[in-house]
């Protein structure tokens, strides 16, 4: 143990002559233990938030969607795209077009998304399609079904329990508009509700799934184009190995998106969040620390006859300087410590146990909280630079004028 740091100590727990400079160094120690707190619980509670969002998002997202840059629909026979097929990293592909269209289900009419989907994509549904009634079966013999999201169900009552079909209607590109009569100017498809789903995004329950054939008819598509290629990719491979190969394959023509990618506002809102309130909360504990600054300052005053008596000994000005400002530095890493460790302890009590519970109906029963020890490392080495700085100007600028 160093001399300057047995001093520091002695002085920190010392009773002062001034007991409001013990008040002042109490209360800096407890709002850096609160702040560091705040900030443990708060990171926690965002990354908890952060997990089940993109659970939510990951779950209803391919692994890899592949679109077409120049245009919005490609030929599926292109080499490229067959190369994609065989390649290594590739499980299952699945071809899909996409597109807003009019819907008339007996009395109701509305607009949706019509989503064509080809067989693989029934085996293995990249969209997570949570039915609460029906299945999702979309192909009784020669009779096309469609399983409609929970928003149709309840705005237009679509349902599978009832024989009445569900008319799609898209314009036709390739003709003019005819005035006389504008439904020759429409093609139009019939399908039978097959079930409804709750998509665990939200953002697929006012969608309305297809057969590709049939939505190619009603787009006026060949039966060779398509809108995406959704990818399933060997489980294990990394996602920047493929978007590597997979674009170097495709050239620019192509434009290749991971699931970070295709919810990439989503992800960088959840980000920008987290950055904000823990700046917020950083900024909070850099206010507290001037309290360290004025008990650091007082505390010089108040020890000047000692300052003189240590340099009578033979100690030089830096040794002084080291013993104040361990005292400063330690009233703060106090804190942090323990409000850290604080933090700690609520998050894995509420991980475990549950205390505090969500409002309403949610997904989770509780708040959600994922410890990461990223965020601990960082909430601590900010704050021992931020306390390196408020201990230090004190300590310069005091004893510059007594030394």
């Amino acid at each position: 143990m160093s001399l300057s740091y047995f001093i520091a100590r002695r002085y920190l727990f010392a009773k002062k002559s001034h007991n409001v400079i013990n008040i002042i160094s109490l209360i800096s120690a407890l709002g850096i233990l609160v702040g560091s707190c705040a900030l443990v619980v708060v990171m926690s509670v965002y990354r908890g938030f952060e997990g089940i969002v993109r659970g939510m998002y990951d779950k209803s997202a391919p692994d890899i969607v592949v679109s077409y840059a120049d245009g919005k629909y490609f030929d599926t026979n292109d080499t490229s795209i067959e190369n994609i097929i065989r390649h290594p990293f590739t499980e299952s592909v699945s071809f899909t077009v996409e597109e807003t269209v009019f819907l008339n289900y007996g009395r109701e009419e509305g607009v949706a998304i019509l989503k064509g989907v080809d067989a693989q994509f029934e085996k293995s549904p990249t969209v997570s399609l949570d039915m609460v009634e029906g299945v999702f079966d979309l192909y009784q013999g020669e009779i096309a079904h469609t399983a409609v999201g929970r928003k149709l169900y309840s705005e237009m009552g679509i349902s599978s329990r009832f024989l009445t079909p569900v008319e799609v209607y898209f314009p036709k590109t390739d003709e003019e508009i005819s005035v006389v009569n504008p439904l020759n100017s429409l093609r139009k498809e019939v399908f039978f509700p097959c079930g409804v789903f709750s998509a665990s995004d939200g953002e697929h329950d006012s969608f309305l799934y297809v057969p590709l054939d049939r939505a190619q008819s009603l787009l006026g598509l060949d039966s060779t184009q398509a809108g995406a290629m959704e990818i399933k990719i060997v489980p294990g491979t990394p996602y920047s190995k493929v978007l590597n190969e997979f674009s170097a394959i495709l050239g620019e023509s192509y434009i290749v998106r991971d699931r970070y990618m295709q919810n990439e506002t989503v992800y960088r809102m959840m980000k920008v969040e987290r950055i904000v309130i823990y700046m917020i909360l950083l900024f909070v504990i850099i206010v507290i620390c001037f309290n360290v600054f004025g008990s650091l300052t007082m505390l010089i005053i108040e020890k000047r006859d000692d300052i003189m008596t240590l340099k009578y000994l033979g100690a030089n000005d830096s040794l002084i300087k080291k013993i104040f400002f361990s005292e400063g530095y330690m009233i703060i890493m106090l804190g942090a410590v323990v409000g850290i460790s604080l933090g700690v302890a609520l998050v894995l009590v509420q991980k475990y146990v549950g205390v505090i519970s969500m409002p309403g109906n949610f997904v989770v029963d509780y708040y959600p909280v994922v410890l990461s020890w990223s965020d601990l490392l960082f909430t601590f080495a900010s704050i021992a630079f931020i306390g390196l700085v408020m201990t230090f100007f004190p300590v310069r600028n005091a004893l510059s004028k007594m030394l």
